[in-house]
């Protein structure tokens, strides 16, 4: 199975899975991992990697935004097959081991089937193990403050809303923001196009989500590469505005 993948800067490939994106950043041979899709996107995942002229054993992290399973399905294939550490939020921690599960219910979906989208959307989550429990085993919250010693140098910042310790990641040299489920440029259920925010079903707190936005806008940077939608290139604290009036 073929990824679609687009690399937007040296190093910086964004993957656009069955109805997820994952981002690898590279630096030689050595890759980070920026989410890992649907279970049932392992195949595309791996491919992916392959494309970029990396390999499984190159992974020398997996960083997870947030621990829906849209969004760690094979981060757990990973630890216990490569040995490879999985890092998110301090906050997002329990979340990934699923002591609790912060992810819209089956009965919400049901309630909003009449929506445009939303069965379509449905149908695929099931076929693609997006309701499966599917935690993480040993994920560790992030060693330290600032960028992370890694392909990338990816700086983590705290972005909670859409779950407790959900986390986008800044690449300031590159002017790059891999913004996870806080700012999306489109969705399956979504009939809006650039960047908005995810419809109010999905978030565990939508204030949150919507206050996060202040953090987008702070961040330098003219490449947003979303959880869900294209890559979108313009000012990103224009599109964290932009988000805000779409949701007002």
């Amino acid at each position: 199975m073929r990824a679609d993948i687009q690399q937007v800067a040296d190093g910086i490939h964004l993957v656009h899975g069955s109805n997820t994106n994952w981002v690898i950043l590279g630096e030689g041979d050595a890759v980070t991992l920026v989410d890992t899709g649907y279970p049932a996107d392992r195949e595309r995942l791996l491919a992916s990697l392959a494309a970029v002229g990396s390999s499984p054993e190159a992974v020398e992290a997996v960083l997870i935004t947030h621990a829906h399973n849209d969004h760690i399905g094979s981060a757990e294939h990973f630890s216990r097959t490569y040995g490879t550490p999985v890092y998110t939020h301090a906050a997002e921690v329990p979340h990934a081991r699923r002591d609790f599960l912060q992810q819209v219910t089956i009965g919400t979906v049901v309630r909003n089937s009449w929506r445009p989208g939303v069965l379509p959307w449905a149908v695929h989550v099931l076929r693609s193990g997006g309701t499966e429990h599917n935690p993480v085993a040993d994920p560790r919250p992030f060693p330290g403050e600032g960028p992370l010693d890694l392909p990338g140098r990816p700086v983590p910042v705290h972005t909670p809303g859409h779950t407790v310790g959900h986390c986008a990641f800044h690449l300031p040299d590159a002017g790059v923001v891999i913004s996870g489920d806080g700012l999306v440029s489109g969705h399956a259920t979504s009939r809006a196009k650039g960047p908005q925010v995810l419809p109010v079903m999905f978030h565990h707190d939508l204030g949150g989500t919507l206050a996060s936005l202040d953090t987008f806008e702070s961040l330098t940077g003219d490449v947003l590469l979303p959880g869900h939608g294209p890559v979108h290139r313009g000012s990103v604290r224009e599109a964290a505005a932009r988000a805000r009036e779409q949701a007002l």
